[in-house]
């Protein structure tokens, strides 16, 4: 190995270097954007249903901020790179997908679709190879929704909303029986599928004490 050989891979490794920053700081600022709407959406839990709204409103601005934060991403990797790159952000990435999915939920009672993530996240299609938004991880943020409406069906009750464990077990049922029809290969994917079953029989136990106690109408099926 000469001289001018040397010289140049010390030259990529360093522009390997400068490159991991630049994302870094862009990850960073990702995680900033989800905690804080992790941290209000947190709030749900303790928030009557006609407050609900207004929770909403205050984290749709930051949802949204995360589209400058996907374009700078998508302008830093280079083209044909993003699976080299993309664990760095996977974990913020699925995290901002289930902010959107519970914020649709809560504001709809509907499920929010892979197109309609990127639309929010301002993730365009021409990225591809460069910083785009795996099916993977939009299952990901979905299954972390579940978790959250199996906490909500609970505490929803406390609050005296008898209807919501209801609107949240059709749901849930709906979106269990879409997964239970997708070919899951990826191992940690399949792990926390089968722990849904664990969240569905919680909701539907509450569905049950509610609908014993004639709190509520019993639940008239999914759509």
């Amino acid at each position: 190995m000469d001289s001018c050989d040397v010289e140049r891979l010390n030259e990529l490794l360093e522009q390997d270097v400068e490159l991991r920053e630049k994302i870094k700081e862009q990850v960073t600022d990702l995680d900033k954007k989800t905690r804080n709407m992790v941290g209000i959406l947190n709030k749900i839990h303790s928030t009557p249903p006609e407050s609900i709204p207004g929770l909403l409103d205050s984290v749709r601005p930051i949802l949204h901020s995360c589209q400058t934060t996907s374009a700078t991403m998508a302008a830093l990797v280079p083209p044909s790179q993003f699976w080299r790159w993309k664990e760095m952000w996977s974990n913020s990435l699925r995290t901002a997908i289930f902010s959107a999915a519970l914020v649709e939920f809560l504001a709809t009672g509907k499920l929010i679709s892979l197109p309609e993530v990127c639309q929010v996240l301002g993730i365009k299609d021409e990225w591809k190879g460069r910083f785009a938004l795996p099916v993977e991880d939009y299952l990901h943020g979905l299954i972390s929704l579940v978790n959250e409406l199996s906490r909500l069906a609970v505490n929803a009750v406390t609050l005296g909303n008898f209807e919501a464990p209801i609107q949240i077990s059709i749901f849930v049922k709906d979106l269990f029986a879409g997964f239970s029809m997708l070919n899951l290969k990826n191992d940690t994917l399949r792990r926390r599928f089968d722990s849904l079953k664990y969240d569905l029989k919680k909701i539907e136990e509450v569905v049950y004490d509610v609908s014993l106690r004639k709190l509520a109408p019993p639940p008239q099926g999914g759509r």
